[in-house]
């Protein structure tokens, strides 16, 4: 957070949780395979820094993407750490269930004979990392059009 909060960040704070709170009821009403739940933070840390949103404010801040390819290397770093998190927690606490529509192709793998976990991990990397660059194309779109107007770094 900046040494003295401005209403600009508080704002931009508080459209992201909107954006997020839209993107993953969004997902869930229409059984998306992916969640859209992260919207709001990661165009926060691409414009605030990594203070709004860690991973993804040090890519921008550090080493923002300039060309399309570099967003396929940054969504795997972004998606992996939590990738790895849900799996133990959605194998362990919930037996393979999720509450999106990924758990269809979980049940799907589980059911052809691959055991529980790995389904688990299979479909939440592929899924993961899907929603992430797609929600980093969308940012890295909007960024290349606010960046140069507005100085929004924390």
């Amino acid at each position: 957070m900046p040494k003295r909060t401005t209403p600009r960040y508080l704002t931009l704070c508080a459209l992201g949780i909107t954006l997020n709170i839209i993107g993953s009821n969004l997902a869930l009403f229409l059984h998306l395979p992916l969640y859209l739940d992260t919207l709001g933070t990661m165009l926060c840390a691409t414009l605030l820094g990594p203070t709004a949103g860690l991973l993804v404010g040090f890519i921008f801040k550090y080493r923002t993407p300039t060309k399309i390819w570099q967003l396929f290397l940054a969504a795997l770093l972004i998606s992996l750490p939590g990738t790895l998190a849900s799996t133990a927690i959605t194998y362990f606490l919930f037996n393979g269930i999720t509450s999106s529509g990924s758990s269809m192709f979980v049940q799907i793998l589980s059911g052809a004979g691959v055991h529980q976990a790995l389904a688990i991990f299979l479909v939440q990397i592929s899924t993961d990392y899907c929603d992430r660059l797609l929600t980093l194309y969308l940012i890295w779109l909007l960024y290349r059009k606010l960046q140069p107007r507005f100085s929004f770094k924390a």
